[in-house]
């Protein structure tokens, strides 16, 4: 590409202005800006290096001529930009760190007479816009590592319930960091088991349809939000997203879509909650001969009891149990004569994370 034509710079003549305009890649080509599209408009040149550009053609449809091929350096571009004229340079993904290197030192040498500089964003990522990345990331992935090619949803099980606990354990101990890093590694299994669905032969899915889902049962369970229905309460809310979902799963006992794999404290009080929302009388204790306390069946409902009891006070047994579980583990460490916190993590590394 040839440089723009240099102009000298007469003494009290008016600065130019040399305008780096940036875009992002995770919005669609030719969503610029208003002052993006007025600086293209109005530039007396526009220069971008890469004519593969994906900006090149909407700007060029508004009618912009842009020269492409190598920038010119910084001091031809400060030379072209004088007597006020405007040059923007169509920034590559990256960046142009050589050209912005060599404006920067041409401005800090103090022997330059320099134009106006602008850094000017066209487009900006739209919340979310990240999500898009993790998808190309994990496409790569699955395409091109052996290990994550040949991982089918149960194999991922496992690390899905790890991640999990992860999860839980960084809310638990107030961590920030851990909590992001560990959102992370949870959403990483949401998007994992979505691109194994996407190659299933018969009953393929893609990462698209599962936000879909979930944004239409959102939409549909918040009539108060998205609909005519009012609800000033969270028990409000509750009673809607309770009616709407019974009318949609239409099941017969409040038993059901209870997963029974879950850890059995949390087991029992999801048990109890349903059956005191839906107005049952159903004892913790069956209607059975008594059981020996020594036999594993009288402890276990002896703890069907308790969690019970903690569901209708408003406390999750599990947490409940893992809190004094903890307070139990520091107490130990102690009579060892061990601080409490000291000792290697008991936690593992799970897949693709670490």
């Amino acid at each position: 590409m040839n440089a723009p034509t240099p102009a000298d710079t007469p003494a009290g003549s008016p600065a130019g202005r040399i305008v780096l305009l940036t875009t992002s890649h995770r919005v669609a080509p030719g969503l610029l800006s208003w002052p993006a599209w007025e600086a293209l408009r109005t530039a007396d040149s526009v220069v971008c290096e890469d004519p593969e550009h994906p900006q090149l053609p909407y700007v060029r449809e508004a009618g912009v001529p842009v020269a492409t091929g190598a920038l010119p350096s910084a001091r031809e571009l400060v030379e072209a930009s004088g007597q006020g004229r405007t040059t923007v340079v169509i920034a590559a993904a990256e960046g142009e760190p050589r050209l912005t290197d060599g404006l920067a030192a041409l401005a800090g040498s103090g022997r330059t007479s320099m134009p106006e500089l602008e850094l000017l964003p066209g487009s900006y990522d739209l919340p979310g816009a990240r999500l898009l990345d993790l998808v190309q990331v994990m496409d790569s992935i699955r395409a091109v590592c052996p290990w994550s090619g040949a991982r089918t949803h149960e194999g991922l099980v496992k690390y899905g319930i790890e991640e999990m606990y992860e999860l839980v354990e960084a809310i638990e101990e107030g961590d920030r960091g851990a909590l992001c890093e560990e959102l992370g590694d949870v959403l990483l299994q949401v998007v994992f088991h979505a691109r194994i669905a996407q190659d299933d032969p018969e009953e393929p899915f893609t990462i698209d349809d599962v936000a879909a889902g979930i944004v239409e049962k959102l939409i549909r369970r918040h009539p108060h939000v998205f609909g005519e229905e009012e609800a000033a309460t969270a028990e409000e809310v509750r009673e809607h997203w309770l009616r709407v979902k019974a009318v949609e799963k239409r099941r017969d006992s409040v038993t059901e879509g209870i997963p029974l794999g879950q850890p059995a404290l949390a087991l029992a009080a999801k048990l109890a909650q349903r059956v005191r929302t839906a107005g049952l009388d159903v004892p913790p204790v069956p209607d059975v001969p008594p059981v020996p306390p020594s036999q594993s069946g009288g402890i276990g409902y002896e703890l069907l009891a308790l969690a019970v009891r903690a569901e209708a006070e408003g406390v999750d047994p599990e947490t409940a149990l893992r809190v004094a579980a903890r307070t139990y583990r520091d107490e130990v460490r102690a009579a060892e004569g061990l601080e409490v916190g000291e000792g290697p993590d008991a936690g593992g590394e799970s897949a693709g994370t670490g």
